[in-house]
């Protein structure tokens, strides 16, 4: 007896091999409409499917597959396929309308609902239920299976493909559809969140050696190159993400950033992207070794050779010229990573974050807010000069990225000393001020949260710092300020905190 095959697909790549091959080991294929088409055409004899239902398409081929005598013989289990009348279907083979192409791309509503899938759907979740009798193909890559011989672990598999695609499917067309329905309000989290996830590689381990690890695509994902070195690890993935964040806040200047165990301790901008890079390492070089640094523009051969000089994990540029990535590729374990995604894109590239916990799952937008140097104020009765002012702007950018407690001190648009994770906020003050080579002198300290006392102020003015940025907020603010001007120093209040937990 012939085994009978349905075949249904948008994507004809790869389908008259395949439908040779079955045809060659004496398979029966019932088709529809265009694809029924396709296959004849093609010399394969297929049969339309409304020789056996009995009736042609409807409503302009929206109607063609959804019928008892298609849905009963991919259903029908042992005992009922002893009661049918005609052959059962043991191979189903779909794939669905592309409505995912449609996804971001700002698609009209008449066309997002012209390419939702309806039958291919029904027919994949049929076809998949009765995984124990047929086998169900939604994956060109699977055309290669031996289906004359394929044994019930394989339908299994097949059937949870069909089921996670169907399930990802309907996501996207929920999401596109919320969007064009204006039932995403962008000032309230919603009551629902679907999250899709598509493995792009394992990786050798997580945080630790013991602990697996995999990258997933979610939405969009940047856009990069390796060019030279090994795969990027979990901890490579985290530090880059830190560092990226960082020089993306200066997308329009010379910015360098270098990070270790996702905290910066070097930052600035510079003239050049080699000046940028020397005041940054300059900052804490004992930490900058093994760290990840990144650019916000091209680096050149000079840059390349002082990268080079010391141990380094990844480097991350916008491009690289040719002497450049010459002389970086001499370190063959060094990562050099081709950022393609432009940096003025990236700081809206992601527009949640979500960590798992035993509570359940928590979910915010991601703190993209900006500084407007016109808008905060200061507080003080001394008033800062402009380089002051834009230097605040450049210490609280970088405090934003401060792990909480957090506190960066800089002057002349680079980092002098940045301390973050401690537990208490004038702890955080302290090990900062220890951390500049020279003095903090007429320098900058920014919090990335309020003062909660008066001894940050006292210790800021006893190492010469002039002035202090931070949100505040506290139910101290009056002594805090009070403080400030008994001792001269200036005060900016932003309104905005930047707490990283």
């Amino acid at each position: 007896m012939k085994k009978r095959a349905y075949i249904s697909v948008y994507d004809k790549t790869n389908l008259l091999e395949f439908a040779k091959r079955l045809v060659d080991n004496d398979w029966e294929i019932v088709s529809t409409g265009n694809t029924c088409k396709f296959l004849k055409d093609g010399g394969i004899n297929a049969i339309e499917s409304s020789q056996i239902t009995g009736f042609s398409e409807l409503l302009g081929g929206k109607v063609k597959s959804l019928h008892p005598e298609i849905f009963a013989p991919i259903l029908a289990d042992d005992n009922e396929r002893k009661t049918l009348k005609s052959t059962p279907f043991s191979l189903v083979v779909v794939n669905l309308y592309p409505f995912e192409q449609y996804k971001g791309v700002n698609a009209d509503i008449d066309t997002l609902v012209k390419n939702i899938d309806i039958g291919g759907v029904a027919l994949l979740r049929a076809a998949a239920k009765n995984y124990k009798n047929v086998s169900v193909v939604c994956d060109i890559n699977d055309y290669a299976l031996d289906f004359d011989n394929i044994d019930e672990p394989q339908r299994e598999t097949l059937a949870l493909k069909a089921f996670l695609h169907t399930s990802k499917y309907d996501s996207v067309i929920f999401d596109e559809l919320s969007l064009n329905f204006g039932k995403i309000n962008p000032d309230t989290m919603p009551d629902e969140k679907i999250i899709c996830l598509d493995k792009l590689e394992d990786l050798r381990y997580g945080e630790n050696p013991h602990q697996m690890a995999a990258l997933y695509k979610y939405d969009n994902h940047l856009d990069y190159e390796i060019l030279n070195g090994k795969q990027m690890s979990y901890n490579n993935i985290l530090d880059a993400t830190s560092a990226i964040n960082i020089v993306a806040e200066f997308y329009d200047v010379c910015a360098c950033a270098i990070i270790k165990h996702t905290n910066p301790c070097g930052v600035a901008l510079g003239k050049d992207i080699e000046d940028a890079w020397k005041k940054a390492l300059d900052c804490d070089p004992l930490s900058a070794f093994g760290g990840i640094v990144a650019f916000s523009r091209e680096v050149d051969e000079n840059v390349a050779k002082h990268l080079t000089s010391m141990f380094l994990e990844v480097v991350i540029a916008p491009s690289y010229t040719q002497a450049a990535l010459d002389t970086l590729k001499t370190k063959k374990n060094l990562r050099v990573v081709k950022l393609n995604t432009e940096l003025k894109r990236y700081q809206n590239f992601v527009s949640h974050e979500i960590k798992f916990t035993p509570f359940g799952a928590l979910m915010q937008q991601k703190d993209t807010k900006e500084l407007d140097p016109n808008e905060f104020k200061i507080v003080s009765k001394l008033k800062p000069t402009q380089e002051q002012v834009e230097d605040m702007v450049f210490a609280f950018k970088v405090a934003k990225h401060v792990k909480s407690n957090g506190i960066v001190i800089a002057k002349d648009l680079r980092t002098l000393g940045i301390c973050g994770g401690q537990t208490s906020r004038v702890g955080a003050v302290e090990v900062a001020i220890q951390k500049v080579c020279d003095s903090p002198k007429d320098a900058i300290l920014a919090s990335d949260g309020f003062f909660p006392a008066t001894d940050n102020i006292f210790v800021a003015a006893q190492n010469r710092i002039a002035a202090i940025i931070q949100p505040m907020g506290s139910i101290k603010d009056k002594e805090v300020l009070e403080a400030a001007d008994k001792l001269g120093l200036i005060m900016a209040a932003t309104g905005i905190r930047h707490f990283k937990h």
